[in-house]
């Protein structure tokens, strides 16, 4: 079907009228567009109490109260007309914007849409004045407090088209809150108040930053945020963000703000994601609150007539601040560094018949599943004389230190002793720990690092061990409760941290630490991952791995990085291999260099029914005490949790 010809018609200017029609499509999208206008520049205007009231979700009505300034009766037409404005006058001033409006558009393309009256009253004005639909409208004397009201009626009440477009009252009514939400977190100095069709629905006094963004965001980003507060030259990045293991499954708690203004940008969405990358499941979004405080001079915000995208100057250095703020912020998760422990598990949340630590169905991996009937099964342990308690044993190959404790502490060993032995009280905590078996295992597993010695039990925020469970979990003691340590997860983070401190050891210069095949080990290979190690030697080095090709369908494995030498070098090498050949060197060692340290930390960690003496057990605390990131495993999930003794008096009845 043919399209009909256009009607030829001269070119002639258009009425004001229209082209505030025009404009009001791009400015004036829905309700909320027209609350988030009105209060910027209620805060341009530096009120410090507004009030928002809606009727029909802001269809009907949408009045907006401030404390700020007020405007003068002279210049009430002016409000009104188009690009009209008192927040710039020249080049200089669009390119050093420091307030949240600076069009001079959105009253007149708001007021071409629907039925306005602005009514405002100056400081040590006699009276307040107002003015009714347009700036041709007449000025008149009107009662009302120090400030500005805007009562927007009927809107798109003369263009009926755009009215059917809109949704639901409940739906325009969430996107008219949600603005204020976004504005009043930016600003607790401010007081907001919210009511929709006469019932007032959010309250906020001024406050804090913090206090605000409890209030907004709830209990359970408070309990789970760290804050951050960082400058570099011109660039200061502060607020919070969320701990990984509090991720959600949508991205609906992610603000940013620069110079105070609401952003959706992609080069500080894609900084802050690449930030949580190594502690972040791919399918989880981190909650956060952050602004970015920089030269208006070096952002432009006239980009968009919404004004929700900025563009940067220099967006290289605006990416790399952001991301290295966040990644240090993240890495300070570890019991020693934030001084807070993770959120307390509540009695309601552990009961004898459910004991989930979060909303992903199943934390372990495939590989990590296991048989509880067959736990404390083949451990590679050899009978030591230690005796009674849970830690007799001892390993031949263990690297841990016979006592992680500090001398004269009450958790002292005497030297030779297989297990600390503490006070007479706390002995009997041992007395029915099942001893470990002295079969082999049929993989070897990597010893878990020596610990060092903290000068008191202060330096012991997670406590000690006081046994194993199920060959999964390490229960230890502190100050606050029990401490619950999925040991898997823990090691991974140690290991795969300890692997990115090599790495980016040797790109300062220092040499990769590796540990030489005695005898190396050989493995059939087809002919992808032969010539694959032959074309990527260099890659292969910088990892730390020799792997040479004997026959054209063998390959050996001559030396590993030192960390990973008690892992199997085969499975290790296939896994190198395919990640070289399916990305290519160079992505490996830049773009996808710490997923393939995830997966050979995670290979080489202690696995299930593993069981561990107390000094390994008390190492492994000890380790995690002392490395970033440690909240977490580099897949995102919880590597340990506390139960307070609260908690558990509240599941025992105790007191009641």
């Amino acid at each position: 079907m043919n399209a009909p010809a256009p009607t030829h018609r001269p070119i002639q200017q258009l009425p004001d009228q229209l082209i505030s029609q025009i404009a009001a499509g791009e400015v004036v999208e829905r309700p909320s567009a027209v609350v988030k206008e009105l209060l910027e520049n209620a805060l341009d205007a530096g009120a410090t109490q507004v009030t928002v009231r809606l009727e029909e979700g802001g269809v009907k009505r949408i009045a907006i109260t401030d404390n700020g300034r007020g405007i003068p009766p002279e210049e009430l037409p002016l409000a009104l007309a188009r690009h009209a404005t008192s927040k710039i006058a020249s080049l200089t001033d669009l390119e050093n914007v420091n307030t949240l409006g600076f069009r001079g558009e959105a009253l007149a393309s708001i007021a071409s849409v629907a039925a306005v009256k602005i009514t405002s009253r100056t400081q040590g004005a006699a009276h307040a004045w107002e003015i009714v639909g347009s700036h041709q409208g007449t000025v008149s004397p009107s009662s009302g407090p120090f400030g500005t009201t805007i009562d927007v009626q009927d809107l798109y009440f003369n263009t009926p088209a755009r009215r059917k477009f809109l949704k639901s009252e409940q739906t325009e009514y969430g996107h008219c809150a949600e603005v204020v939400r976004r504005i009043a977190l930016a600003r607790p100095d401010v007081s907001f108040s919210l009511t929709h069709n006469g019932r007032t629905i959010d309250h906020w006094n001024t406050s804090e930053a913090a206090k605000r963004s409890a209030q907004i965001l709830g209990g359970d980003f408070a309990e789970a945020r760290l804050q951050l507060d960082e400058s570099a030259g011109p660039l200061r990045l502060h607020g919070y963000v969320g701990l990984p293991t509090a991720s959600k499954a949508r991205a609906d708690n992610q603000y940013f703000y620069v110079n105070g203004r609401f952003v959706r940008d992609k080069l500080l969405v894609h900084a802050v994601k690449a930030a949580y990358e190594d502690v972040l499941h791919g399918d989880r979004f981190p909650s956060y609150v952050l602004a970015l405080e920089l030269d208006p001079a070096m952002v432009d915000v006239n980009v968009h007539p919404s004004k929700i995208e900025v563009r940067f100057r220099d967006s290289r250095a605006v990416h790399q601040f952001v991301f290295h703020a966040v990644q240090r912020a993240l890495a300070r998760t570890s019991a020693t560094a934030h001084g807070d422990t993770p959120a307390p598990v509540s009695a309601a949340e552990i009961t004898p018949s459910s004991t989930s630590l979060g909303d992903t169905p199943s934390w372990r991996r495939p590989h990590e599943q296991t048989s509880f009937g067959s736990q404390l099964a083949s451990p590679a342990w050899t009978s030591g004389s230690g005796g009674g308690g849970g830690g007799g044993g001892s390993r031949a190959s263990s690297t841990f230190s016979p006592s992680p404790f500090p001398p004269g502490s009450r958790w002292d060993a005497p030297a030779g002793a297989g297990v600390p032995q503490r006070t007479a009280d706390y002995g009997a905590l041992f007395t029915g720990a099942p001893k470990p078996s002295s079969q082999p295992l049929g993989v070897q597993e990597a010893p878990l690092p020596e610990t060092t010695r903290p000068a008191s039990d202060d330096d012991f925020p997670l406590g000690f061990a006081l046994a194993q469970l199920h060959g999964i979990y390490v229960l230890a003691q502190n100050r606050k409760g029990l401490v619950l340590v999925d040991m898997h997860a823990a090691h991974e983070r140690i290991l795969y941290e300890q692997l990115k401190n090599a790495l980016d050891a040797q790109a300062g210069g220092e040499q990769m630490q590796v540990q030489q095949m005695l005898i190396p080990v050989t493995f059939f290979a087809d002919a992808i991952e032969v010539g694959t190690a032959q074309e990527e030697q260099e890659t292969l080095k910088a990892l730390g791995f020799d792997i040479a090709a004997v026959s054209p369908t063998t390959l050996a494995v001559r030396a590993v990085p030192t960390l990973l030498k008690n892992a199997d070098a085969q499975t290790l090498a296939r896994d190198v291999l395919r990640d070289v050949r399916e990305f290519g060197g160079s992505r490996v060692l830049i773009e996808r260099r710490n997923e393939l340290l995830g997966t050979l930390a995670c290979h080489t960690a202690v696995r299930a029914n593993r069981i561990l003496t107390l000094p390994e057990m008390n190492a492994l605390l000890r380790q995690m005490e002392a490395t970033e990131r440690a909240d977490q495993c580099n897949h995102g999930r919880p590597t340990w949790v506390q139960l307070e003794i609260a908690a558990l008096d509240k599941l025992f009845l105790r007191g009641q």
